[in-house]
């Protein structure tokens, strides 16, 4: 099969297609003949060096795919051959084939293309795995994104939305906002030129936000704490900005804050499956009654992946990039 490779830790130039060797599957796995496989950060720090798959996991790039079922392992039960499915991977979706444990598979959506369902798993998982399971974001509440108009964003918007949250987010242009504004956004706050503490502030009548979802880091860290509200809880799930960072306790305790923090790719098989299916249960629902919509900004051909890098890297994008074999 033909696979992208990363020839050496780098830029994009990095990224080559070539003939490896088809994946073997497992008893609990299934083969999935990839129409499309979806870009996202983690691909980017994989191909420096700096992000490596977890143990067991196929070694090329890509988090998530969509495509049809070729094989099944002999303890699964529930899907079939010729099923077609989108799947959260732990690596390999920058390929034409790929074995991924049956319990981090979902049916594509109805209403969605099977290449378009691409764009789905990991950012279902992200956001279902943080602001909802730990996070708790409950209807009446209020929701603040950092980068609402990346892949994570534009999902967390709808999806909180359909939950009864009230949602604000930060961006850095108009064209950024008014996309965010269309899909649903309360409050749309452009960083480059308003402070968004003092913002939030305003639009919350000085009492903060419940829930912060962050990719941002060490830059925005003790910004956030001051935008939270008494019990409020901060997410982090990226670090652009760097990791390190001061945090004064005071604030913490005064304010009875919770800090949490996850990733998604190195969670246990079991703790995937788990999360899988909570997007099964209470995401696929509000897909299927249009109230969660792909937002796909470009789809690339596999032999255009550093084409891709470069645009995801630029941030000029709206919402996914996809790569398909």
């Amino acid at each position: 099969m033909k696979a992208v490779v990363v020839t050496a830790p780098g830029g994009p130039e990095v990224l080559r297609v070539q003939e490896v060797e088809d994946p073997e599957i497992k008893d609990d796995e299934v083969l999935i003949k990839v129409e499309a496989t979806a870009l996202n950060g983690g691909d980017t720090v994989q191909r420096k060096g700096l992000y490596p798959p977890p143990p067991g996991s196929s070694q090329y790039l890509g988090l998530e795919c969509s495509g049809t079922i070729e094989a099944v392992g002999k303890h699964v039960s529930r899907w079939k051959v010729g099923d077609q499915v989108c799947a959260l991977l732990g690596g390999g979706g920058y390929a034409e084939k790929v074995a991924v444990p049956a319990g981090q598979v979902l049916p594509v959506p109805p209403g969605i293309s099977l290449k378009d369902a691409a764009s789905f798993p990991e950012v279902a998982c992200t956001v279902c795995s943080t602001i909802f399971m730990m996070s708790r974001l409950s209807s009446g509440e209020t929701l603040l994104i950092h980068g609402g108009s990346s892949g994570i964003g534009t999902f967390a918007i709808q999806i909180a939305k359909y939950r009864g949250a009230r949602v604000l987010i930060t961006a850095g242009s108009e064209e950024k906002l008014a996309a965010c504004k269309d899909l649903g956004a309360d409050v749309c706050i452009n960083y480059k030129t308003e402070d968004f503490v003092a913002r939030v502030k305003e639009e919350t009548g000085g009492k903060g936000v419940d829930v912060i979802l962050d990719s941002i880091g060490q830059a925005y860290f003790r910004q956030n704490l001051d935008s939270l509200s008494f019990d409020g809880r901060l997410f982090v799930i990226g670090t652009l900005s760097g990791p390190v960072t001061e945090i004064d306790l005071r604030v913490v305790l005064s304010k009875r804050l919770t800090i949490q923090a996850a990733g998604l790719r190195y969670r246990s098989p079991e703790n995937k499956a788990i999360i899988v299916r909570e997007v099964e249960d209470n995401v696929w629902p509000a897909i299927m009654a249009g109230k969660v919509k792909t937002v796909v900004y470009k789809r690339f051909p596999l032999s255009e992946a550093a084409e891709a890098h470069q645009l995801l890297e630029s941030s000029q994008h709206i919402g996914k990039l996809l790569l398909f074999p």
